[in-house]
């Protein structure tokens, strides 16, 4: 599992300028405040409305300070270091080493971004001491943009290979036109079930969210000790990721200011799903997915299924006696709500890149590794079979090791028949905003109250909690608004 979204969120403030001793040999001048904002959807205020921020400086205004690095001089051997917390990732690193003498990889394990490998990160660029590349989520991408902390790698031809990855995580590292990170690994979501459970109420699994509903009536029905899936208030990063395969769009750029939509028609959709399912009783609230708990509940029947990213597939290994006891579907699609015009098939959950940092010496060299990493069959099925990541980044090649039927789930090759069509299913227009972290806190609290009585729906708790995201954005010094 390579996600770490479901990790206690705190990041250091995006804020806080990096110095750049290396700032003489930067590859090519960052874009500007503004061009960063407006291209992530990021808009901005005035620097002047930057209140008590703008005395730590403004971030990603540093002036053009010279050409691309060159690639190293012939017989030098370049090393680099690779911050992330994937296991094992050394291994890997020894398949390109074994091969590329005069680039020579060196893996540093840090904890998961949130559990503090982020604060790891931005420590070492502010103190000039980097990595040259580091494991940012696609989400927190964003963020370490505008600390001038990415190396821009459009300048060393890495729009050339784009088209190599899979197109909705290719528009995540893109920005202001530019290129800033390498997709690593993401996790299109399915529908992970237990067979017994549903052949138990006669039910298949559902294509729509209204059948969803349906089958998740039944197994409680059928026994009150027993529910379709779990709610969990505490990382709302699935309903987050379901919101985007309705169509909602939180996060929007209008102009020089941030729009904030977090109660669109997409999303009032998914909240009465899981509200009309709160009500009814039909999903645990006490057992998050991966829990003791739950893994106990999964492996008994009391929790018959799990909406998650592709990389659950090996969490789910995990449940006692579950072998040949589940199978994939697709997740099921908002088809039966016309309304919803810009619902696609899947979403993703999670992800990661490979970002080569501003303070790396060796762009070129880091890149070439990279693209290797997450493009070439020898470099994902090294990836896949040393660190287990999520799904492939690049558009042809899911890794050998998927390509073959399953055991644990029922002898199910679900990965050519769920994941892989589900990747080409995904939304392009999704914009994460810098205070991506900040937003997902406030709506856990919000979805907790929920749970408690705090409010009386979901839709009330995202309401409630849109104006605390709008507060967290203009803290930042950026222009912002609601929507409504």
């Amino acid at each position: 599992m390579t996600r770490s979204d479901d990790e206690e969120v705190d990041v250091p403030d995006p804020w806080t300028p990096l110095t750049r001793p290396r700032s003489s040999r930067r590859p090519s001048p960052p874009p500007t405040r503004r061009q960063v904002l407006r291209a992530a959807g990021l808009g901005i205020a005035g620097l002047g409305a930057l209140g008590a921020t703008a005395a730590c400086g403004t971030p990603g205004t540093a002036p053009a300070a010279g050409a691309p690095l060159p690639a190293a001089s012939p017989g030098e051997v370049v090393r680099l270091q690779y911050w992330a917390w994937l296991k094992d990732l050394q291994k890997v690193c020894d398949v390109w080493n074994a091969k590329n003498p005069s680039v020579q990889v060196e893996a540093v394990w840090i904890p998961g971004g949130n559990s503090g490998g982020y604060q790891k990160i931005f420590s070492a660029l502010a103190a000039g001491s980097g990595p040259d590349l580091a494991q940012i989520e696609v989400r927190t991408l964003p963020s370490y943009l505008l600390q001038n902390g990415l190396a821009d790698l459009s300048a060393y031809g890495f729009g050339d290979v784009i088209g190599s990855y899979d197109e909705g995580l290719a528009s995540q590292v893109r920005l202001d036109g530019r290129l800033w990170g390498v997709p690593q690994d993401s996790g299109p979501i399915g529908f992970f079930y237990r067979t017994e459970s549903l052949e138990a109420v006669g039910a298949q699994p559902p294509s729509t969210w209204e059948e969803w509903l349906e089958v998740a009536r039944a197994i409680h029905g059928n026994d009150a000790g027993h529910w379709i899936d779990s709610f969990n208030a505490g990382d709302p990063t699935t309903f987050i990721s379901i919101a985007t395969q309705a169509g909602a769009t939180w996060f929007k750029p209008e102009g020089e200011e941030w729009v904030i939509d977090m109660t669109d028609d997409a999303t009032a959709a998914v909240a009465t799903l899981f509200d009309t399912a709160l009500d009814e009783g039909l999903l645990n609230t006490a057992l998050p997915p991966f829990s003791v708990g739950w893994f106990a509940a999964a492996g008994s029947g009391a929790i018959a299924s799990l909406v998650s990213g592709s990389w659950a597939d090996a969490l789910i290994e995990g449940t006692t006696g579950g072998e040949g006891q589940w199978r994939v579907a697709p997740v099921p699609t908002w088809a039966s709500d016309p309304s919803l015009t810009k619902a696609v098939g899947s979403s993703y959950l999670g992800g990661s890149t490979a970002a080569i940092t501003s303070t790396c010496a060796h762009p070129r060299e880091a890149l070439a590794f990279a693209t290797w990493m997450t493009t070439d069959p020898e470099g994902i099925d090294a990836m896949i079979q040393y660190s287990g990541i999520g799904w492939s980044p690049a558009s042809d090649y899911i890794g050998k090791a998927r390509q073959q039927p399953s055991e644990f789930f029922s002898g199910q090759s679900y990965n050519t028949e769920v994941f892989q069509p589900a990747a080409q299913q995904q939304r392009t227009d999704w914009t994460w905003s810098p205070v991506t972290l900040q937003a997902i806190n406030i709506v856990a609290d919000a979805f907790r109250a929920r749970l408690t009585g705090g409010y009386r729906t979901c839709l009330d708790a995202l309401a409630a909690a849109q104006p605390q995201v709008v507060a967290a954005h203009r803290d930042k010094g950026l222009a912002v608004r609601a929507a409504s």
